[in-house]
């Protein structure tokens, strides 16, 4: 029988004590230190990752832009077509290589190497991209494609195991883990929101090699605060591949088998995955159909100033960073009466049926004439309603897959989950490539159903799948030990 201790005050994990049997191996630093009431480390990853997604999101905003202007303005010249194509071969690849990344990062390299080694691979891609013509002996589309290449691998080493790393700093059962992803994917969409805004002004000045470098400057950034202060806050943390640790923490007992519990949760996260799914394909409508909305049938108008359609963009990331806090705070506070992963699922996809139900109200305000121009306020309540649900679905998901995956398959875990973005926008473009045949009205009132009648099903499931959990969200967590007298199955 081992006994736990633990100080609630304190940030390490706990030491088991047995008559014979070594203790567990502590991966937290050292000394107690906590910043509104959560593991320092828990802000030098927020501070790590949203300098990383400055730098993928301000190339990102500029990169369809870039290759579609005429070469006199520094431009390749390429036609709308070719750049989608591209960008969409682009952000597969960005979404499928975590994937290998994770499987990498569990099982040779650890978190930590791996972050370092993606974002140096990106930080050079940026500036590969960033580098003036015939500076590299090679034609100017070969040096662009090879930017791209090291942005790619760079993204699947770095994205699956700053995630990870964030559910580390926890332990099993600690109802602050939902709060802290919150509050760390307010720190992607700072850095998605200071992106736009510092890479628009610094193209528009100065050209976009300079945007290319700028987004490289934020990744170094990003690896700059990893390496000076990674070790004082983290400790050991991601230094060793989950699989050594998961040998370890097994009595050095070789486990190449899934227990009964695992593959319970495998299936949780299989079967949210395809919740998720439904949620993003609607959700990423933002830039496609709700763009093309804002730009030619919304009255833009306040006085004598025209909102700039590409505002209403900077919509969710502003949302996010002033309600994130407030929905960490609400979980926290909700205690032991915090719903689980499936309800919160269930009611980020009632949000975002609400935020679309807001879209068919601005399309019968048209009455059916397209010269009509809608009222704004309809598009700022879709984004603050789909915002909510992002915030119920997103960061609760990272935090999921961290309490779930074996610790063996951590990284891969969070790559597959990605993978399901991958999926998602995909069928985001199916949908939105029907706006011709369909009409407007016709796709934001399917959308609004196909989430309502998606988030039933999900509350319906929701007691199966709390109890193929087997309370990983709970402080009454089954943990390695248990699972080991479990009947395993087949990997």
């Amino acid at each position: 029988m081992h006994l736990q201790v633990y100080n609630p005050d304190s940030i390490t994990l706990p030491t088991f004590i047995s008559n014979n049997k070594p203790k567990r191996e502590c991966y937290m630093p050292n000394k107690p230190s906590t910043l509104l009431g959560h593991p320092k480390g828990l802000f030098l990853l927020f501070g790590t990752e949203l300098w990383e997604r400055f730098s993928y999101y301000a190339m990102r905003a500029i990169l369809v832009l870039y290759l579609t202007d005429q070469t006199i303005n520094g431009g390749m010249g390429w036609t709308t077509a070719e750049a989608l194509n591209l960008y969409g071969i682009y952000t597969g690849l960005v979404y499928i290589t975590p994937l290998i990344g994770g499987w990498l990062a569990d099982n040779f390299i650890g978190q930590r190497k791996s972050l370092i080694i993606g974002g140096a691979l990106m930080a050079i891609g940026q500036f590969i991209l960033a580098m003036p013509n015939h500076i590299l002996p090679l034609e100017s589309i070969s040096v662009f494609y090879l930017g791209l290449a090291f942005i790619i691998v760079g993204n699947g080493l770095f994205k699956p195991n700053v995630s990870s790393m964030v559910g580390d700093l926890y332990e099993k059962g600690d109802n602050r883990r939902d709060g802290a992803f919150t509050i760390f994917y307010m720190g992607i969409n700072i850095g998605a929101l200071l992106a736009g805004v510092i890479t628009g002004i610094v193209t528009g000045d100065m050209g976009w090699k300079a945007g290319f470098a700028t987004a490289g400057i934020g990744m170094v950034l990003s690896l700059v605060i990893q390496l000076t202060l990674a070790q004082r806050y983290l400790g050991d943390i991601g230094k060793v591949p989950a699989a050594h640790r998961a040998l370890n923490k097994n009595n050095s007992k070789n486990k190449q088998t899934l227990t009964k519990i695992e593959v319970d949760r495998l299936k949780v996260i299989m079967i949210m995955g395809l919740f998720v799914v439904v949620f993003w394909a609607g959700f990423e409508q933002a830039g496609g159909l709700m763009n093309i909305f804002s730009q030619q049938y919304t009255d833009r108008m306040v006085g004598n100033f025209e909102v700039p359609a590409a505002w209403f963009q900077s919509l969710n990331p502003f949302f996010i960073i002033a309600l994130a806090p407030i929905m960490a705070a609400i979980w926290i506070k909700m205690g032991p009466k915090e719903p689980g992963s499936p309800v919160k699922f269930a009611i980020a996809l009632f949000f975002l049926a609400i935020g679309f139900l807001c879209m068919v109200g601005a399309v019968h305000q048209q009455g059916g004439d397209l010269n009509v121009k809608t009222s704004m306020m309809w598009l700022v309540g879709a984004y603050f309603f789909h915002t909510l649900g992002e915030l119920c679905l997103s960061p609760i998901g990272l935090s999921m897959v961290t309490k779930l995956a074996p610790l063996r398959l951590a990284s891969l875990m969070m790559g597959v989950w990605f993978g399901f973005n991958a999926i998602s926008n995909y069928v985001a473009g199916l949908i939105g490539s029907h706006v011709g045949s369909l009409g407007a009205m016709q796709i934001f009132a399917g959308i609004a159903i196909t989430a309502t009648i998606a988030g039933g099903i999900l509350l319906i499931c929701s007691g199966t799948l709390i109890k193929w959990m087997h309370g990983a969200e709970s402080s009454n967590s089954i943990d390695n030990e248990q699972e080991e007298q479990l009947t395993p199955t087949k990997a």
